[in-house]
């Protein structure tokens, strides 16, 4: 008798887990409380309220880095919105978009018309058209809220805040309000004088959390996402204690618990413990990485691929520390920023000053991503030396495919 084989997944199926439900514990879930975000909610909440009046809302520019709770942040108070306007007669109506997967006026629009016409299609039209058709919702007597998230990826920004934000003037009735977020500290100084007047009317700087902050949040998350007594308190006070080191990220806070818990279940262990948060560190610091690197603004990724690709060549000097300790790849900022425009100029892409040029790498720096420190008197005087912070190959693969679509 032919004996039946077993599923190959009916294993893993009856496998313990130190899990209730793994989705609360990943960055992509949205809680329905946000702790130390009360204010921003607040200010917020209370600025697009006037479109439940029949009035226009202000523009909203929120700012921080990466894991500082701004898109979370955002769509909880758009959540809240949609809750009260389908109890109420209210004419609102809002659009959350995505810059980092579209990018121009045009895409922007047309998934925007998406959810306003959920039953039509709009691919094809012109963006004239498309544009035209927005206003004609609007114009209604709806009054709109469009969120733009990652907004430096935008490729014609300024265009598009200029188009919605003078749709207004056309409008008899109805108006369009703009949401736009960004994880550049330095993006606003990029806009035109024009864009910014109309963008930036109200401004918001979301601070990094500290550990203390980031131990609550783990806690609330911890106790829904984990089995009771699975989790030490030991292991939870190291996760937010790394994340407030490097960068004060929820996102990674949240991460190390995750990776430490799939590693619990892949033991076999039934406790996530400190120890199992400590071999989590190296890969979701990784992958937090390789996720800032996408999500930085076009400019500051060319530099950072200048670097990587001068390290990777093996060029650059090698430089000797105050320890008596060999530096190698370690290049003066000109000859990255000469690097910088020959990138810059074969991708057809606008090269920046060296003021600009300074800027970048001064943030690239704060994400740890370049390393910066004064050459000192020498041949070539006193100028910035500058190192990689981070692996050249693995830079060079994900910078590749976001400027070249390699």
């Amino acid at each position: 008798m032919q004996q039946v084989q077993e599923n190959i997944f009916q294993k893993h199926l009856e496998k313990g887990t130190v899990f209730l439900d793994r989705n609360i514990i990943t960055p992509h879930y949205l809680p329905s409380m946000l702790p130390f975000r009360e204010k921003q909610i607040e200010l917020i909440s209370s600025g697009l309220a006037s479109v439940l009046h029949g009035k226009k809302a202000n523009n909203f520019f929120l700012y921080g880095k990466v894991g500082t709770g701004k898109t979370v942040t955002v769509k909880h108070v758009l959540n809240q919105l949609q809750e009260f306007i389908d109890k109420s007669p209210a004419m609102v109506d809002f659009a959350y978009v995505n810059c980092r997967n579209y990018n121009t006026k045009y895409k922007i629009l047309l998934k925007a018309l998406g959810k306003f016409y959920p039953k039509k299609d709009f691919i094809g039209y012109s963006s004239a058209f498309v544009y035209e058709q927005l206003l004609n919702y609007a114009n209604e007597g709806r009054h709109l809220i469009i969120a733009l998230d990652e907004v430096d990826k935008i490729r014609d920004l300024n265009e598009l805040i200029y188009s919605l934000t003078r749709a207004n003037d056309e409008l008899s009735l109805g108006s369009i309000s703009l949401v736009g977020i960004s994880n550049n500290l330095f993006f606003k100084d990029r806009l035109d004088a024009r864009t910014k007047s109309a963008l930036l009317e109200k401004e918001l700087v979301f601070p990094p959390y500290n550990a203390e902050e980031l131990k609550t949040i783990l806690n609330e998350r911890v106790a829904r996402a984990f089995r009771p007594g699975s989790v030490s308190s030991s292991a939870i006070n190291l996760a937010a204690a790394i994340a407030a080191q490097e960068s004060g990220d929820a996102r990674t806070a949240i991460m190390l618990l995750l990776r430490a818990g799939e590693e619990a279940d892949k033991m076999d262990f039934s406790e996530v413990s400190d120890v199992l948060v400590r071999k989590a560190k190296s890969s979701v610091e990784e992958e937090v990485i390789l996720n800032v690197v996408c999500t930085l603004p076009k400019q500051q990724q060319l530099v950072l691929y200048a670097v990587s690709l001068l390290t990777d060549q093996g060029k650059g000097l090698q430089r000797i520390t105050s320890m008596g300790h060999e530096q190698e790849a370690v290049f003066f900022s000109g000859d990255i920023y000469n690097e910088y425009k020959r990138i810059s100029l074969s991708l057809g892409e606008t090269v920046v000053s060296s003021r600009w040029f300074r800027e970048y790498v001064n943030e690239l720096d704060t994400y740890g991503l370049l390393l910066t420190t004064a050459s000192g008197k020498g041949v070539r005087g006193t100028t910035t030396l500058i190192k990689l912070g981070f692996d050249a190959k693995k830079l060079r693969v994900v910078l590749e495919k976001e400027l070249m679509g390699e």
